[in-house]
């Protein structure tokens, strides 16, 4: 029975580090489609530059086990979108302005791909849950 426990616990800490990395890739996806249509704030300054959340492996020495980690948030080095716009105050001595180097269907298509990611960490949770109730009722018996 301790095996079985310790591996409900590693399958229980290997999903909810799955959760948090995901949870902390949309948050950086959510950041990027906010700022997706912002201007500098000054004249021929650079906007905002797409994010792009990395993952990491970590051990797990309490349980023996693999972990993901959210790891460092890179810069997009990609260009920017440029539009011809004189009138507007970020535009620099030729009008023309800079937007940042985000794309909403990529982003939106990356969340919902982190969502379906954390919703399968999250079936894993449930899964163990009712295994460790299962195991649980058995004893009783």
């Amino acid at each position: 029975m301790a095996n079985d426990s310790s591996d409900f616990a590693r399958s229980m800490a290997i999903a909810t580090s799955g959760l948090r990395a995901q949870a902390g890739r949309m948050r950086v996806i959510s950041e990027n489609i906010a700022n997706a249509d912002s201007t500098a704030q000054t004249a021929g300054g650079d906007p905002y530059r797409r994010k792009v959340p990395t993952f990491s492996s970590a051990l797990d020495r309490t349980l023996d086990a693999q972990v993901v980690t959210l790891g460092r948030i890179k810069p997009d080095q990609s260009n920017f979108r440029v539009r011809y716009e004189p009138n507007n105050p970020a535009a620099d001595a030729t009008g023309n302005v800079k937007y940042p180097n985000v794309n909403s269907v990529v982003e939106m298509t990356d969340m919902r791909d982190a969502q379906r990611s954390y919703e399968a960490n999250l079936n894993i949770i449930s899964a163990t849950r009712r295994m460790i109730q299962r195991t649980l009722d058995i004893l009783k018996s």
